[in-house]
């Protein structure tokens, strides 16, 4: 009887060792993607005066030396410039990702998302004959790892784009939204509605990962609402999306504390813990992003993310709830 029980118990201690290896990876491998990398980075502003012209303009950061890298666009939120982004930009460029962060012509009238959705499509294919012309020598652009990623309303732009609301030659392998933002409220969605308030209904063929704040639904005063709504934010958009999808929440930050320090205080949405609160959440959004591209984006790479869903307190900050659906 005991050695029966010792042949039946092996297997299921083999599984809980390969369970605890998994989660128990060494913290440097983590806690290094919320630092910067060790690649030097150019910033790029990409206006009328380059061949071929972009059809809006374009920061990209880029690593400075010679290789082969991913892609990533990034677009901003509502009202917001690129420039605002650029710490962020530098952060992920310095781990090996060419980043490509367009300028929309907002406007506060706007009452859609067409045109900014519209606009993403452009420049993504904008980039094969784009990117050659203006990155630095013996820098290229491997289009075939193309990864999406939105901010507040830049988020919903993404996630349109991803579902097909315009047409792109290239194809995304990847998805990100910070802290996205679909509208005022439950019964005012901004156009194209894209959430349907039902599990799993997002149709994106590809990892999503969703970045929440806890203090983005905080109301700012009486003049301002909320700058990412209950029901129309984060936690709504992972819940729609279909695995594999993430979702990791900075507890103690606000919608717009992962901008430049320099960025204009809009709204008081912003972070509570302190003068240097902004590097922090920079640093923790910009380290997620990174293990994520790495995951969905490079082979056998996703040390990182493994190690942060299996011990969250490795972040520069508090993450909760951190959840993720595989399958």
């Amino acid at each position: 009887m005991s050695t029966q029980r010792d042949k039946t118990a092996a297997p299921v201690q083999a599984a809980m060792a390969t369970q605890l290896q998994v989660l128990e990876r060494p913290p440097v491998v983590a806690t290094s993607v919320f630092q910067p990398g060790k690649l030097a980075v150019d910033v790029i502003p990409v206006d009328h005066d380059a061949v071929p012209t972009p059809p809006i303009p374009i920061l990209i950061a880029a690593p400075k030396d010679a290789g082969t890298y991913p892609v990533a666009v990034l677009l901003h939120g509502f009202f917001l410039q690129n420039r605002f982004y650029e710490q962020l930009l530098r952060h992920v460029a310095s781990f090996g990702f060419v980043m490509v962060a367009p300028q929309f012509h907002t406007s506060l009238v706007s009452n859609g998302d067409a045109e900014d959705i519209a606009a993403a499509a452009k420049v993504t294919d904008w980039l094969p004959g784009g990117l050659p012309a203006v990155l630095p020598p013996g820098v290229d652009a491997d289009l075939s790892r193309l990864a999406l990623a939105g901010h507040s309303r830049g988020g919903h732009t993404a996630f349109a784009l991803a579902l097909g609301h315009a047409k792109t030659v290239l194809k995304f392998s990847a998805l990100i939204g910070l802290d996205p933002v679909a509208g005022t409220g439950r019964s005012s969605q901004l156009p194209p509605a894209i959430l349907t308030y039902k599990p799993s209904s997002l149709d994106v063929a590809m990892p999503v990962m969703v970045v929440g704040t806890g203090l983005g639904d905080d109301k700012a005063n009486l003049l301002f609402p909320p700058c990412a709504p209950r029901e129309v934010s984060h936690a709504e958009f992972y819940r729609e999306c279909r695995p594999p999808c993430y979702h990791l929440v900075a507890r103690d930050y606000g919608h717009l504390d992962m901008l430049d320090d320099d960025a204009p205080k809009l709204v008081t949405c912003l972070c509570k813990q302190g003068s240097s609160c902004k590097d922090v959440m920079r640093r923790t959004v910009a380290g997620i992003m990174v293990a994520f591209l790495r995951s969905a984006l490079e082979e056998e790479d996703g040390e990182d993310l493994k190690a942060i869903l299996g011990d969250p307190g490795l972040a520069t900050t508090t993450l909760d709830p951190v959840e993720y659906r595989l399958a």
